[in-house]
């Protein structure tokens, strides 16, 4: 019996008692595609799509699910400051809106354990739409979770039509520079940034007041702000989350957006000049008045291909999906990645010192007040800053899998760490941290080695946990051999031995002993990281370091002969290879392994580098053949 017709029928999922949200299946701001984003919030999801609350979200690395115990590399909890719920009280009206009680509002609004189960629904459906279309295909899902039954559901799914179209060899970079002071910041949307007059609109009945080119600053949208949305130069919202109806249309115009900003309508005023910049990572600034914005495209394809590996130096977990389409042979996650998760700005990820979440009863009332707010959702003090340093390496180490990302190990200075929460408690006052307490030294001492343990059990479950066995590890300001063997066997006893599921450990090059020791070093370590500079704190030293100076090259030359020598890897990190074609060429005569830059400085190095590994080559065979001939000259004669 053929079937001509069928009546439908479908449960309906409960939400209103639970929560709901969207999931993209790639990074809906930069196209990174091996992630799966999930956001969600109490009630409908209507709250979410319509930019009604800032959502929480949840990153999951695709290649992991199913791998890996513990895939998420990225945890964010939204103020969810309302929930949509259904009405009992035979209205016309079937939903309401009812403010999220505090209590809940601070909580996440869906576990680890439902996101993973999603993510991995969602790439069953990105798998199911990709076979069927015949070419990888990014999905935008809906999802929800049952208040009665508790059980999860995808309500809906539809391909993303926005990054996913974008041209994949086709890298895009903006860069702003000269801008003014930092008048409010949010959530980024897009990479890119613009300049305009801000038009403050707190009821769309206003949007007729938008002109061309101007900014539009309101507390939220929903799809009657479209025609603002389309004349804006940029957009800035009160409230919402990556998925919400101002950014997914501000990413269909290319236009730049900030969301979840809390308060723009107040701090920014109609008819005020201001730069919106998104191309800082996760984070949009604005900054007061205008500011110069540099525009590059660049065509992976047409980059030079070099022998000598360039790698890139970064430090800020936020920007890691962005940078991820460079050419470059892998990472290496400097003391500037500490300084992202250890900063004392909420924004960034702990900001609090480690022996003060090991003993919060040793801190000040205030200090531990703060410890306890951001814990206030892991098991621990201790929990939580495990958690948000595995996150931030993690959040890198994703977004250049499999290629190699070198972490080095925390090595700010005792004046550095006594700026974080708590610090002041443990801290000594060295009268010259450049060169005190600090790197191996430091793990090792008894004040501090259980701050470093910390630290390994982080990376351990980095490595172990998340399965990101691309995660080498580098040892910073390593006085003796003797030194590093004790730190190796402090990281073998946390999960991190040297050797197992390729675990590379390496060391700093950065003090006269390493040069001159170096066979020593050679047996300890898997490679060694040249580090060109001087005390870091002071601006007049600084001019006065000259990487040209006969002493600095001859160390250079003695660190690369001896690292080769032993069979060992060998990197320079520093920017001038890039800002001095003769230095780069100095280090391809050398025969350097790989040199690591910051990333504004990737493209230019790979051309002079390029240009230098072939002046080497041509010069080469010219010998070759001055040598042939020399040698053929003694026959010509006697015959």
């Amino acid at each position: 019996m053929d079937v001509k017709g069928a009546v439908s029928v479908q449960l309906m999922v409960r939400s209103d008692l639970a929560s709901s949200g969207v999931a993209f299946t790639l990074d809906p701001d930069t196209g990174f595609r091996d992630v799966v984003v999930i956001t969600g919030s109490y009630g409908l999801g209507e709250s979410v799509v319509g930019g009604k609350v800032d959502p929480d979200e949840i990153q999951v690395f695709k290649p992991m699910i199913g791998k890996a115990e513990d895939p998420i590399i990225k945890r964010s909890i939204g103020r969810k400051q309302t929930q949509i719920v259904y009405t009992r009280d035979g209205s016309d009206k079937r939903t309401k809106t009812l403010l999220t009680p505090d209590a809940d509002a601070t909580k996440p609004c869906f576990t680890d354990e439902e996101a993973k189960t999603i993510a991995s629904w969602c790439v069953t459906i990105e798998d199911h739409y990709s076979k069927h279309h015949g070419h990888k295909t990014p999905m935008d899902i809906e999802w929800a979770k049952d208040g009665i039954s508790g059980e999860l559901y995808i309500v809906q799914a539809r391909p993303e039509t926005v990054r996913s179209a974008q041209q994949a060899n086709l890298l895009m970079q903006t860069q702003v520079t000269a801008h003014g002071e930092t008048v409010i910041e949010g959530n980024a949307i897009g990479s890119d940034a613009a300049c305009g007059v801000a038009r403050v609109i707190r009821d769309v009945s206003e949007i007729s007041s938008m002109k061309p080119g101007e900014i539009l600053v309101a507390d939220m949208t929903d799809p009657d702000w479209v025609p603002g949305l389309r004349i804006a130069s940029g957009v800035v919202t009160n409230r919402g989350g990556r998925t919400c109806h101002a950014a997914i249309v501000s990413r269909e115009l290319g236009v730049p957006c900030i969301v979840g900003t809390k308060d723009a309508t107040e701090k920014l005023k109609t008819g005020e000049r201001y730069t919106i910049d998104c191309s800082k990572g996760s984070t949009g600034l604005v900054y007061d008045g205008d500011s110069i914005i540099e525009r590059t495209s660049v065509d992976i394809d047409s980059v030079p291909k070099t022998e000598t590996e360039i790698k890139l130096i970064l430090g800020d977990p936020s920007s890691a999906l962005s940078l991820s389409g460079l050419p470059v042979a892998g990472k290496y996650i400097g003391a500037t990645c500490f300084a992202q998760c250890w900063s004392r700005s909420p924004r960034n990820h702990i900001g609090i010192h480690p022996n003060a979440v090991l003993h919060p009863e040793k801190v000040s009332p205030e200090a531990r007040e703060i410890i306890n707010d951001r814990s206030k959702n892991d098991e621990s003090p201790k929990a939580f800053f495990i958690r948000r340093l595995s996150e931030g390496i993690g959040s890198i180490a994703a977004a250049f899998y499999p290629r190699p990302v070198i972490v080095r190990l925390g090595d700010f200075k005792s004046n550095e760490y006594r700026r974080l929460v708590g610090g002041e408690q443990f801290e000594p006052e060295e009268e010259n941290p450049m060169i005190g307490l600090r790197g191996a030294s430091r793990y090792l001492s008894p004040e501090f080695r259980d701050a470093f343990e910390l630290e390994c059990e982080a990376l351990a479950h980095v490595r172990n946990k998340m399965g990101l066995t691309n995660v080498q590890l580098m040892v910073p300001f390593c006085r003796t051999a003797e030194g590093g063997k004790k730190v190796i066997k402090i990281l073998k006893e946390h999960g991190l031995e040297k050797g197992k599921d390729g675990l590379k450990i390496w060391v700093m090059c950065e003090l006269p002993s390493n040069v001159f020791a170096i066979d020593e070093f050679a047996e300890v370590f898997d490679g060694f990281s040249l580090v060109l500079g001087v005390d870091r704190d002071s601006g007049i030293l600084a001019k006065l370091f000259d990487e040209d100076n006969s002493a600095v090259k001859a160390a250079i030359s003695l660190a690369i002969k001896g690292a080769h020598r032993n069979g060992k890897e060998v990197g320079l990190c520093g920017q001038a290879p890039s800002d001095k074609p003769e230095f780069a060429g100095f280090l391809v005569d050398l025969g350097i392994d790989s040199i690591s830059l910051t990333p504004d400085s990737v493209l230019k190095a790979l051309e002079i580098v390029s240009k230098a590994e072939m002046k080497r080559s041509i010069e080469k065979e010219i010998n070759v053949a001055i040598s042939a001939e020399t040698q053929d000259e003694p026959k010509k004669i006697n015959a």
